[in-house]
């Protein structure tokens, strides 16, 4: 008999073990999808942005259906322990914010991933309704040819060197011989 994994244990198989980052994604995750009233991300109508490159991101990823490689996961590395989930249509997102000081010095591994798992809500986060202009489904770019090491870059991507296509790489190596 086949048991289905809980969405739970499909994060933690997805990151590779539980830890408290990976329940703190979770449960952020968890109150954001309950607070929209949707479920899994289908056809990129979800759009997840994250404002850190902790393990928390691999719930989000698991549990919402975001992923970086569909364009409707933004990371913006601010360093911060915030998540904000949101639907395309109607532009409905919700900002979840881990509270300033709770799980800093408290208990073990294990407490701390039940405390996120299963404490109060309104005790870890701080959850409100935000308008955002979320951004539009992701696009295919034509790509080209870098003139200088030839390997493919997309086309928005690249910059003019002497009328011909570079790579950011390439570009950047341009020091005009000083």
């Amino acid at each position: 008999m086949c048991v289905e994994k809980t969405p739970w244990e499909k994060a933690v198989e997805f990151h590779g073990h539980a830890c408290p980052g990976l329940a703190l994604g979770f449960r952020a995750a968890q109150l954001a999808l309950q607070e929209l009233g949707v479920d899994r991300d289908i056809d990129e109508e979800l759009v997840a942005i994250v404002e850190n490159d902790s393990c928390s991101i691999d719930a989000i990823q698991s549990l919402t259906g975001c992923t970086v490689g569909k364009g409707n996961m933004v990371m913006r590395n601010n360093g911060k322990q915030v998540f904000t989930i949101g639907k395309r249509s109607g532009g409905q997102a919700v900002r979840v914010a881990l509270k300033f000081g709770v799980m800093q010095g408290k208990g073990d591994r294990e407490e701390r991933i039940k405390k996120l798992l299963h404490g109060p809500a309104e005790e870890l986060f701080d959850i409100r309704k935000v308008d955002l202009e979320l951004p539009g489904k992701a696009i295919i770019f034509n790509t080209v040819q870098c003139s200088r090491c030839g390997e493919g870059v997309m086309e928005p991507k690249a910059r003019l060197r002497d009328g011909k296509p570079v790579c950011p790489d390439c570009f950047s190596e341009y020091t005009r011989g000083f």
